[in-house]
């Protein structure tokens, strides 16, 4: 399984089936096609697309009732696709998923099957995780040697999260809607224990899994639904990227490939 992001062409085709043709969609993604930019779930949805294959064995990991939940076309696509793909979940949300072939509603720490998967994906999971060693041992009793966990989630230090982090939970599903819009039974405690590469690398190498590839994509949805203030965000990521500066909100995309027994000889 390669571990390579996907290409220009990749992404421009979820784009298309996500937003529809970039002459009749609407204005926030037409600005962000005519600029060049994807966000960062639209990259990660491409990624996963890029990923499944009609032998794939797939658990997508915490994500409830959807699979992308914006993009329900790729979710019933890739579905279509798979040989397997098993929801796990504590929340009863799971229960909604039209797309898993079988839905568990659990933790991950106490789903009792192993060596289910090839693929794992995590999309806006691990910040939630209070525990990341159990965690990830449980990630590797359930992805087969060579498999691959995916995993999209917020950067540490970037201004929303490092707010979020100092605002009280009740707080969070008021600004959360403000910006993004969303059910509050979507909204859950964050801890932020695996945000940075420096605690993801640690608790994955620790765990059985080498770093497969690491990158921190642009966000710009603050403010990606208000005319004037997604100009101002877009014109300013365009300014920083051209002086050499990275936009201050951004996202992990990452993934960690299990290794098998003689390699985790070879690394102890």
């Amino acid at each position: 399984m390669t571990t390579s992001f996907p290409t220009d062409g990749e992404l421009r085709r979820v784009f298309v089936q996500k937003y529809g043709s970039p002459e009749d969609t609407g204005w926030s993604p037409r600005r962000r096609w005519a600029a060049g930019y994807f966000m960062p779930a639209d990259i990660y949805e491409a990624t996963v697309a890029s990923l499944v294959h009609p032998d794939t064995t797939w658990l997508d990991i915490g994500g409830g009732k959807a699979i992308f939940p914006e993009n329900a076309k790729l979710s019933q696509e890739l579905a279509s696709r798979c040989k397997s793909l098993v929801a796990v979940d504590p929340s009863d949300n799971v229960q909604s998923n039209p797309f898993a072939h079988r839905v568990v509603q659990s933790m991950l720490e106490d789903f009792k099957e192993s060596d289910v998967c090839d693929l794992a994906t995590l999309r806006m999971v691990v910040e939630h995780v209070t525990h990341p060693t159990e965690f990830v041992q449980a990630l590797a009793r359930v992805v087969r040697p060579d498999g691959l966990v995916v995993l999209l989630t917020v950067d540490r230090w970037a201004p929303v999260t490092v707010v979020s982090h100092a605002l009280p939970f009740g707080l969070h599903h008021p600004i959360k809607r403000l910006f993004w819009g969303g059910e509050e039974e979507d909204t859950f405690p964050a801890y932020y224990l695996m945000n940075t590469r420096e605690q993801l690398r640690s608790v994955f190498e620790a765990n059985g899994f080498q770093e497969a590839s690491f990158t921190k994509l642009d966000d710009l949805s603050v403010f990606g639904e208000r005319k004037i203030l997604n100009l101002v965000e877009l014109s300013t990521w365009r300014a920083l990227r051209r002086i050499g500066f990275s936009y201050p909100e951004r996202c992990i995309l990452a993934m960690y490939r299990r290794v098998g027994p003689a390699q985790e000889k070879t690394l102890r």
